[in-house]
């Protein structure tokens, strides 16, 4: 099994309290080990005492149980077996017993002034040394030879093989790179003892994948394996010292020899490995500090040690360190379909996808789902999955008898420094895929060296992971608890609103820094809120640009968390500001839930100012997408809720002129545009008033005044020059194109659609690369260039996918001309065909209409297609395509 040791990690275990001392521990230890032995000898399993007088024979001895830390609570009555020379009581440890370990000769005898505890050991060292079959471990000259070598530096003490080792998982699969990988450092042979550290965040499997591999590794280990659980994960970490005493008894060290002092018993543990082969076994270590003296010495080159922990151990030397993942969906599907059945599993194969990828594919969660399951015969997979959608209750639903996803993470936070609790709990808020420094330092209200430390902190000690450089992001179900604790721990509300409006602030800043750098002269951002953060600025519309796309994720899902009365009006302005999302087609679903939750929201509070910006900028996401009756619908109450507001008297008629031209609707449409125009030029917004001028134009052709539209088009272009505005240049230049091409100037044509092309290219939109490539098709067409045009159309219908199936039509419509200019009938056949059933769903009444979707070639005689057996005549027309998308 892949996942966390005992069916999930137990680092859940009660600790000490802190008045547990080492010495504590080691008695317990101490009174374990005289138990099992009396126990031993009542069972008759161990051989008579050695007469006083004689010299006592070389012996093997049993070895004692793993070493673990003491459980806390009440001291239990004393045994009635115990010998008088016994200690007092003290709390016994916790850990379930390992299997008995053999024993290799020891070269010396215990001296007769070994304490009582030392007396038992001696007693137990009388044990038979038969193994399996009868055969001696002492006949098994390969296991008995490393022992033997360091036989004359432990004088009085026996020699013992300890086999700790927690028991292998049955049902372990997957991490087949890791496992190999790890294998091989483990066996390998070199100057030094090899040490590999395993880090990675609660319930990833990290003890899971330890003892597998020292079970895989042990017969390369043939003085023993020791093992401890380090508490690393709670409260009460296990000292060091107390962690030596018990790996020195497991040894046959008798407590007598067991010095005090960490240092000291460092160095004696070191001296007790040397020349032995054994491998070592830290699980669950608190940070590098807690394992270095538990590390075998430099003369000890056959040893090994195998580290877990959720702290990354960089600062161990010498150490191989090892960052465990999350499973693999292929992985995570086979250990899901172990635990409930290949059958089971496969029959719902889509819903144990959609469990999976519930659980973030951590390890543990898997298994805790499964073995839910598995428990429950009547449910379906669907059942479960349906459970897990649900995120308020998902971290709820992992629990499954003692094991839970929660309980993992409690032990982590539990552990946690107050200001860094605090960050934790606050990056919770934040419900982007991943976070940024700057977003993050606005969010924890602290300066970004502050941050970055804060942040690294977390990273260490597996709670937060790093992207790439600058970034990070926490784990699908650490998120989920993170914003549990932030709702349970964070004490009043307003502080959490707090968090959030300076997180909005940011956004909004710099998406209108970004908006700005767009399109100088728009004074669009003149009229959104006031921001308490001063936001990032860029040298260059490149460098804006690369951070509004890689933010795109995280500022939506902040604009959609903000609606609250005292964040929904920032809100809407930073999807207002982040316009060119919508108008690339990037992240158009979550652009829209987020444009309709604040609308909806402020409708509720009757706030029609920001119900009127939010419909705005989803009318615009629409008719960007090709819904005109949806984008005409939400413009329109835009302008009645909100007529005096400048950005949407502005902004929204600009925008139902091109609506209302791509609906034939070309009174209305100029009407529109006019309005528009006026509105822009009464505020003084020369960057809107060019892209009115260029959206007249488009009308100005298609209604037969191209002259005049050509003319408006060049003032459009004009003005963008002026302004130093490279995109909304590349959008003049493309209706430009559209203008030349109306008027028979095709060589100009094609010039401007060239440039605007590598602009759109550089700007990352695909929408408007789409619909460039189409222009081009349509201009190459009309110059008798077939093939060119079906290149371009190609390129357009690959790209064309952002712009919803009315451009789609379009695109198909130039595509099979072009093929079947070129006499490809089959292809254009395949165009057509497919025209048509899009047709059919958009419900397209007249035939004609496909004529209409695209500009024909003027000086091509008509030739017969075979859509719907009707006649598409290459003519010369100045009908233009009507899903052009809005300057």
């Amino acid at each position: 099994m892949v996942g966390d040791k005992r069916l999930g990690e137990q680092e859940g275990c009660i600790a000490p309290g802190s008045e547990t001392t080492w010495r504590d521990e080691e008695a317990a230890l101490a009174l374990s080990e005289a138990r099992i032995e009396l126990e031993l000898e009542r069972s008759g399993r161990a051989a008579s005492a050695t007469e006083a007088t004689a010299p006592p024979p070389a012996t093997e001895a049993t070895a004692p149980p793993p070493a673990t830390a003491p459980a806390a609570g009440p001291p239990p009555a004393p045994s009635a077996t115990a010998p008088a020379s016994a200690p007092a009581p003290v709390p016994a440890p916790s850990a379930p017993p390992a299997p008995s370990a053999t024993t290799a000769p020891s070269a010396a005898a215990a001296p007769a002034s070994a304490s009582s505890a030392s007396a038992s050991s001696a007693s137990a060292s009388s044990a038979s040394s038969a193994g399996p079959g009868g055969q001696t471990l002492r006949d098994d000259a390969e296991l008995a030879a490393p022992a033997a070598l360091h036989d004359g530096h432990r004088a009085g003490a026996s020699v013992v093989r300890p086999a700790q080792l927690p028991a292998a998982v049955a049902d372990f699969t997957g991490r087949a790179e890791a496992v190999r990988t790890l294998s091989e450092l483990l066996t390998a042979r070199g100057g030094g003892p090899a040490v590999l550290a395993i880090a990675g965040t609660g319930g990833i499997g990290k003890t899971a994948l330890a003892v597998h591999i020292a079970h895989a590794a042990r017969r390369h280990f043939p003085d023993g394996q020791l093992y401890i659980d380090l508490r690393g994960a709670g409260s009460s970490p296990a000292e060091p010292e107390a962690a030596l005493g018990a790996f020195l008894r497991s040894l046959g060290t008798p407590d007598a020899a067991i010095p005090d002092g960490a240092e000291e018993r460092a160095a004696l543990y070191r001296s007790a490995l040397e020349g032995r082969r054994v491998l070592v076994l830290l699980d669950n270590a608190r940070d590098a500090a807690q394992i270095r003296p538990l590390l075998p010495g430099d003369g000890a080159g056959g040893c090994a040690a195998l580290v877990t922990s959720r702290t990354n151990m960089a600062g161990l030397e010498g150490a191989h360190l090892v960052d465990l993942d999350v499973m693999s969906p292929t992985e995570a599907f086979a250990l899901f379909a172990l635990i409930v059945g290949e059958e089971r599993a496969s029959v719902e194969r889509e819903e144990v996808m959609d469990v999976l990828a519930s659980c973030g594919f951590l390890p543990l969660a898997i298994r805790i789902a499964a073995c839910r399951l598995a428990s429950r015969r009547t449910w379906t997979v669907s059942v479960l999955a349906r459970k897990l959608a649900d995120e308020r209750r998902r971290l709820d639903e992992l629990r499954a008898g003692d094991l839970a996803v929660k309980a993992s993470f409690e032990l982590g936070y539990g552990q946690l420094e107050p200001r860094q609790a605090r960050a934790f709990r606050l990056l919770g808020l934040a419900d982007g895929p991943d976070i940024s420094l700057p977003a993050a330092a606005a969010l924890l209200d602290l300066d970004e060296e502050d941050t970055a430390g804060l942040l690294g902190s977390l990273v260490d000690i597996s709670l937060l992971e790093p992207t790439v450089p600058g970034r990070y992001r926490f784990h699908d179900l650490v998120r989920l608890y993170a914003r549990a604790c932030a709702g349970r721990d964070i004490q009043p509300a307003a502080e959490r609103d707090a968090a959030l409006s300076r997180l909005l602030d940011f956004y909004l800043a710099t998406a209108a820094h970004v908006y700005a750098l767009e399109r100088p002269g728009d004074r669009t951002v003149g009229h959104f809120q006031a921001t308490g953060h001063p936001g990032l600025r860029f040298e260059s519309s490149g460098a804006a640009l690369d951070w509004l796309f890689t933010e795109a994720d995280c500022l939506i899902t902040c604009a959609l968390r903000c609606v609250g009365a005292s964040t929904r009006r920032r809100a809407a302005d930073l999807l207002m500001a982040a316009l060119d999302l919508a108008e690339s087609g990037a992240r158009s679903p979550q652009y829209e839930d987020a444009a309709r939750s604040i609308s909806d929201a402020a409708h509720d509070a009757r706030d029609f100012r920001t119900e009127a910006r939010a419909r705005s900028a989803l009318g615009h996401l629409h008719s960007f997408a090709g819904r005109f009756a949806e984008a005409d619908l939400e413009l329109r109450r835009a302008l009645d809720l909100a007529p005096d507001d400048p950005v949407v008297a502005s902004r929204a008629p600009n925008q139902l002129g091109i609506v209302a031209y791509s609906q034939e609707r070309y009174e209305d449409a100029e009407t529109f545009m006019s309005q528009a125009l006026a509105a822009f030029r009464a505020e003084g917004n020369e960057a809107g008033e060019a892209s009115a001028l260029a959206n007249l134009a488009r009308l100005h052709v298609h209604r037969g005044r191209t002259q005049t539209g050509v003319e408006l088009a060049e003032q459009s272009v004009s003005i963008y020059r002026r302004l130093g505005a490279p995109l909304r240049l590349a959008n003049a230049m493309y209706t430009l194109g559209i203008t030349l091409t109306s008027a028979g100037r095709l060589d100009e044509a094609l010039d401007q659609l060239t440039h605007a092309l590598v602009t759109f290219r550089q700007a990352r939109q695909p929408l408007w690369e789409g619909m460039t490539h189409f222009r081009l098709a349509e201009t190459h067409l009309a110059a008798n260039r077939p093939a060119k045009a079906a290149a371009h159309a190609e390129r357009s219908l690959a790209l064309g996918g952002l712009g919803g199936e009315w451009r789609r039509l379009s695109f198909l419509t130039v595509h099979a001309k072009a093929l079947t200019a070129l006499g490809q009938r089959a292809l254009a056949e395949e165009c057509w065909s497919e025209a048509r059933a899009i047709r059919e769903r958009l419900e397209v009444a007249d035939p004609g209409k496909m004529d209409r979707l695209s500009t024909t070639a003027p000086g091509i005689s008509s030739r017969q297609t075979p859509f719907l057996s009707h006649p598409t005549p290459l003519r010369d027309t100045k009908h233009m395509t009507e899903t052009d998308p809005a300057i």
